[in-house]
């Protein structure tokens, strides 16, 4: 887990305190004795569940799925399997399915027993398995599992897209104030595959805290297909940028001087990344010369007239960051984000300031009492 007295100093990158929550744990390591607890409930887990479910009925019979391993297969053809397929191909789903769901319950599980982990209320599930149908079934069967064995607590899945909430939760890294006046942000969602780059309108008047909040355009690069040395993905990811600012330009959007980024692993106070880097394309993320935020400043100084602030954090606590506006009626909640492995964040919500009164005060005084009773 990230120090927080360390981060707590510094609210520009990876900082513990953000304006609407406070975030109690993110990339925590669980470990067993053949690695780590989350690897169990990743989207490779499940195909590696699906793959023996097929290993074995090939030993007694042709594999109903065919030949085609289901990880190739992608989500959209598994699905339809799934709703349309036949019997027996659907049973073999149906089997991989329940074993992931026992899986990520016993995860989940481990993860509520964590420090920073207790009494969560609820976990909000994102990542690209989340997104299919098959995902969706697994995860209402796990909540099912956790709450039939006593666990009571509520487990959804995360309420945008996961490709979009991961550029939305963007917004909630900084204070309302350094939005006020424009009408959108830049965003970046880094992952073990893709780079995502996009505009996000705020939306700020139709609603203050975001829950408006909508991605105008983006654009995808699926880096994993082109194995790039680091410092080629982030010249093409300052390309991207480039290309969002002009379109936004263009279409007359005012984009605040704000470039908000969502990166796997730890992030420290000045924007490295002290671990949990090594899925990044092409070269050492982590090491003590490089810095992404750096870099982009470096690449692009100014946005509009201002200079450019780059506000970077896990990819996980991010994409958990979306769901803010939404979280209201609890305290305590998480996300688990499934993907190439369990992103994993846990946040307190942090108590709104009193408006303040006509004295600057946020205690009610004895004038406002007599217009109440006057009303």
């Amino acid at each position: 887990m990230p120090d927080t007295s360390e981060k707590k100093s510094n609210g520009s990158h990876g900082a513990l305190e953000l304006p609407s929550v406070v975030i109690d744990s993110y990339n925590l390591e669980l470990r067993e004795k053949d690695g780590f607890i989350g690897d169990r409930a990743s989207k490779r887990a499940f195909h590696e569940i699906l793959e023996d479910w097929r290993d074995r009925i090939r030993k007694v019979d042709d594999d109903p799925l065919g030949d085609v391993p289901g990880e190739e297969m992608g989500k959209k053809k598994l699905d339809d399997v799934l709703l349309n397929g036949d019997a027996e191909a659907a049973g073999i789903l149906h089997g991989a399915i329940e074993d992931f769901a026992q899986e990520f319950a016993a995860v989940t599980r481990r993860f509520l027993r964590a420090k920073g982990w207790q009494n969560t209320q609820r976990i909000v599930v994102g990542g690209g398995f989340r997104e299919s149908r098959i995902g969706e079934r697994a995860l209402g069967r796990a909540a099912i599992l956790l709450k039939a064995s006593g666990v009571a607590i509520d487990i959804v899945p995360i309420r945008n897209h996961p490709d979009e909430a991961g550029l939305l939760g963007a917004g909630h890294l900084m204070p309302a104030w350094t939005l006020t006046g424009h009408d959108a942000i830049l965003a970046v969602d880094i992952g073990g595959s893709n780079i995502r780059a996009g505009v996000v309108l705020l939306n700020l008047k139709q609603a203050p805290d975001l829950s408006k909040a909508k991605v105008w355009n983006s654009e995808l690069w699926r880096h994993a297909d082109d194995s790039p040395k680091r410092d080629e993905a982030v010249q093409r990811l300052v390309g991207m940028l480039e290309g969002m600012i002009a379109k936004a330009a263009k279409e007359k959007i005012s984009l605040a001087p704000l470039i908000g980024i969502g990166c796997p692993g730890v992030i420290d106070p000045d924007g490295s990344i002290d671990r949990g880097g090594q899925n990044l394309p092409g070269g050492n993320w982590e090491s003590g010369r490089f810095n992404l935020p750096a870099e982009l400043r470096k690449a692009i100084p100014l946005i509009g007239d201002h200079e450019t602030m780059v506000v970077m954090h896990n990819d996980a606590v991010v994409q958990g960051l979306s769901e803010v506006p939404f979280m209201s009626d609890v305290e305590h909640w998480g996300v688990l984000t499934i993907g190439t492995g369990l992103g994993n964040a846990r946040f307190t919500n942090r108590d709104k300031p009193k408006p303040m009164n006509k004295n600057g005060s946020d205690k009610e005084d004895k004038s406002d009492k007599k217009e109440k009773k006057k009303g």
